[in-house]
Order: C-alpha cells, then sequence, then structure tokens
C-alpha cells in the first residue's frame, strides 16, 4: 500500500508493507511497549569517563593502549554512522533528477494507487518508473497498490512518530536504509565489545599495580640505591665527555685555523702559478716571434750573402755594337748619356779600388755622375773633366782635348788596378792590355779619331771594369 510517506534519509517514496494496513490496537501497544526509552543526546568519551576514575597515570595509559589496539584494528574503509543524520540529509529534487536511484520492489506488494482519497503528494505525482526483474531479466511498470482506510493512516502516523521520538532516527525508513542502520548499529555493538575489552584491561592493570604496591620498603630502598650510583655514573660519565667534546671543539678549531691558512697559502701559490704561466706564454710566445724572426732574418742573409751587391749596382752589358754600364751607353750617342755612363764607370773604378784598398799614382778619381774628372796629383797638376759636348767653336775643340786626356788617365788608372790583381793573382787573365792610351789595339781618343774604334776601345773598358769587380767581389768573399 501507499500513503505518500517517503524514507527519511534517502527521501525517496516508500510502499509500506501490508501488515500495517492491519495493525490493531493490541499490536500497537505491544510495539510501544517493547520500544526503549529515548538515549541521552550526548555522553561523555571514554577518555572523559577515564579521567574521573581515581587511578595511577601508568594504568590509564595502559587501558589506552589497549583501547586503540583495538580501534587499530577496524578496517579503514567501514562507514561511520550518525543515526540523526538520516533526518539531517536535503530531499532530493525528483522532478529535476528522474534518472536517479530508485526504491526496487518485488512484483507481489506493487499495485495500483486509486485515484480518490488521501490527497496526492509530490511522490505519487510522479511517472511510473520501470524496474528491472533480476531473475527474469523483464522490465515492467510500477503500479501503485489501495492505500488503507483513513483510521488505519492515522494508527501508521502515530507508531512513526513513536519511533522517531523514543530512537535516534526519523521514521519511515525504506528497506536499504534499514540495512544500513543495523550495519551502522553492528559497528556500535563491536566498539562496545571494544570498549568492553579496554575495562577489562583496565581493571587487570589495578590489580597489578595493586600487587606491585605491596613490595617490600628494602626492595625499593635498594632501588632507589642502585638508580643514585647509575645517576652518579652517568653523571661522571657525563662529564668526561663535556670535557672532551671541549677538548675536540678546540682541536676543531686549530684545524679550521690551519685549514684557513693552508687555502690562503694554496690561493697564493695557485696566483703565483697563473703568473708564472703567463710569464712562460709571453716568453714562448716572444721565443718563438723571435725564432721565426731569426729563420727570416737568416734566409734574407742567406740570400743578401749570395747576392752580389756591386753586380746590382753597377751593372754591366752590351746593347747591339753599345757597351752599357746600369743602361747607359758608352759610344757614339748623345752626350747626355755618354757623360752619365762615364760618371758610371768613374765610380766604378774609384769604388773597386777602396774594395781593395788601392791608391792610385799620379791620378785622384772624383766621381760627380755625370760631370765627374781626374785629378793630376804630381808634376804639372791638373784637372781633366770626364765629360763632353758637340758645340763645334774653339773653346769645345779646347774642352774636347781635356776629354781626351781625362779619358787617358782614366786608361792609365785601369791598367794600374790590373797590374795589382794580376800580382795578387797570377791566375786573372784580361783579354785586352793596356799601353799609354790603346786598350787592345784601339786607342781611347776622340778627336781625329774613328768613332767605331772609339766605341770599341770603350767597350774593352767595360770589359776589364766587369773582370775587376768579379775579382773584388770573390776575393773579399
Amino acid at each position: 500500500m501507499s500513503s505518500g510517506y517517503i524514507c527519511q534519509k534517502c527521501r525517496q517514496p516508500l510502499q509500506l508493507d501490508a501488515s500495517l494496513a492491519d495493525l490493531t490496537p493490541s499490536s500497537y501497544d505491544l510495539l510501544a511497549s517493547t520500544l526503549a526509552s529515548p538515549a541521552p543526546r550526548s555522553l561523555p568519551s571514554d577518555i572523559d569517563k577515564l579521567e574521573q576514575l581515581p587511578s595511577p597515570p601508568g594504568v590509564k595509559n595502559t587501558w589506552i593502549r589497549a583501547s586503540g589496539a583495538q580501534t587499530g584494528r577496524l578496517s579503514p574503509t567501514t562507514p561511520s554512522f550518525s543515526p540523526r543524520g538520516y533526518a539531517k540529509q536535503p530531499q532530493r529534487s525528483l522532478a529535476s533528477a528522474p534518472n536517479e536511484s530508485f526504491v526496487f520492489l518485488q512484483d507481489s506488494v506493487v499495485q495500483k494507487i486509486p485515484s480518490s482519497g488521501v490527497p496526492h503528494t509530490r511522490a505519487e505525482r510522479m511517472p511510473a518508473a520501470e524496474v528491472t526483474d533480476p531473475a527474469a531479466g523483464n522490465q515492467k511498470s510500477l503500479q501503485h497498490p489501495v492505500s488503507p482506510p483513513p483510521n488505519k493512516i492515522k494508527s501508521v502516523n502515530r507508531l512513526f512518530s513513536l519511533l522517531s521520538s523514543r530512537t535516534d532516527l526519523d521514521h519511515p525508513l525504506c528497506t536499504e536504509c534499514t540495512d544500513s542502520l543495523l550495519k551502522a548499529l553492528g559497528e556500535q555493538l563491536k566498539d562496545t565489545m571494544r570498549e568492553r575489552d579496554g575495562y577489562l584491561a583496565f581493571e587487570k592493570e589495578l590489580k597489578k599495580e595493586k600487587q606491585r604496591e605491596e613490595e617490600s620498603v628494602e626492595e625499593i630502598e635498594r632501588r632507589i640505591e642502585r638508580l643514585k650510583e647509575e645517576e652518579r655514573l652517568a653523571i661522571e660519565d657525563l662529564r668526561e665527555a663535556q670535557a672532551e667534546k671541549d677538548q675536540l671543539e678546540e682541536e676543531l678549531r686549530a684545524l679550521e685555523l690551519e685549514e684557513r691558512e693552508l687555502e690562503e697559502e694554496e690561493s697564493e701559490f695557485w696566483k703565483a702559478h697563473n703568473t708564472h704561466l703567463n710569464t712562460a706564454a709571453d716568453q714562448a710566445s716572444q721565443l718563438a716571434s723571435l725564432r721565426a724572426a731569426y729563420a727570416y732574418d737568416s734566409l734574407v742573409l742567406d740570400k743578401l750573402e749570395r747576392t752580389n751587391v756591386y753586380n746590382d749596382a753597377f751593372c754591366i752589358g752590351h746593347d747591339g755594337v753599345f757597351g752599357t754600364i746600369n743602361g747607359l751607353r758608352l759610344g757614339r750617342v748623345e752626350w747626355a748619356e755618354i757623360n752619365a755612363a762615364w760618371g758610371q764607370a768613374l765610380l766604378l773604378l774609384y769604388t773597386i779600388a777602396r774594395k781593395l784598398d788601392f791608391t792610385f799614382e799620379h791620378y785622384r778619381l772624383v766621381p760627380m755622375g755625370s760631370f765627374s774628372r781626374i785629378e793630376k796629383t804630381t808634376g804639372d797638376k791638373a784637372s781633366y773633366e770626364l765629360y763632353g759636348s758637340g758645340d763645334l767653336h774653339i773653346g769645345r775643340l779646347l774642352h774636347n782635348r781635356r776629354f781626351d786626356l781625362a779619358m787617358v788617365a782614366f786608361l792609365d788608372c785601369l791598367r794600374q788596378l790590373m797590374d795589382y790583381v794580376k800580382s795578387q793573382d797570377q791566375s786573372v787573365e784580361f783579354p785586352h792590355q793596356v799601353a799609354k792610351d790603346k786598350i787592345g789595339d784601339v786607342s781611347i781618343k776622340l778627336q781625329f779619331g774613328v768613332e767605331e774604334a772609339w766605341t770599341r776601345a770603350l767597350r774593352h773598358i767595360l770589359l776589364a771594369l766587369k773582370l775587376l769587380l768579379k775579382w773584388a767581389t770573390s776575393a773579399a768573399a
């Protein structure tokens, strides 16, 4: 039957058992007499009750350990149960959550609820939900049974009110909530049994404590003396340990000071080491640079030693029928070129004489480029210009005569140097001999002479100078 009742915990609609419809006054009185008086709302805890007992602290600790050991055997997943918590759960909205949990009833107690009688509640206005029979696996529609008469409903309501007032729970409850309540009550029973075990252990410890208090005073005094001796020995050990600690701390301070000094010395050592490394690296770099410079200078020196400076300074060759010195031709060419070539030839003869430390007799060479001259130092002293001109006047003719005398004097100086070299080295041979104004068989004089013969004589002079230069440089090496 259904009369709009809901579970006071899960707030789901309830289907009352059929036995409540036939509830008689005698049955109601029998049920009411079996109910216990309401339990007090708050009871003192075990610890509070233990504190009120006049017992030694050791006994209390023993009881607490025994109680804690029993409590520790509980499963950590055992749910706690608060009876009044059932009535404090908020009512869930059936309209907003129609797919949430329902109370599944057996088909034998599901009946259709009439449309007249007790006013409909919100749960009765809900649409019929489909349930699944676990055994058959078929879905069936919930049917509302017929509600009891009004006088029976009043008795049922009074019974639920009586249950709610005599217990810690609000009634009615559904089957699942009742099962949960039974499980919680079973856990409370286990807790009560553990509390009883704690009291038994507490009583046992009280008896042991009473026996210990009956020991003789002599034994207690002996224990006190033994403890005092142990205390004295412990104090002596403590003093020795303290003295050893002070000594170790002093040694530690000395070691720390020594460590700091060693660290400073190490730091100074590494600074000096790094400075030395930097200096060594700089010196190695300088040494490598000096060695490279020395190697390069050695190569340059070797090259210079193999190089004949005089050959580079006085390059004697030929250009056709003309002999050349430093690219200047000696022969019948322009007077400017002739004068410059004679200046180079006189400078070469002067240089060879200085290199061989030879002094000419009767003459002194004055190399002055294109205006060089030869001075006579004995007899009638005179100065002969070793350069000429192409002008055809009387003055120039006299000058050309002095030019011939200068060339003859040059030839005489050349002869003296050739004789000196032959005296030093008999192996030296000159292809053309010098005799007065001739070299070979050609006269050096230009005036009234043939130009081709004069050009050939000049070529012979340059050849003799080249041989003298070669011997002078080889003899010096």
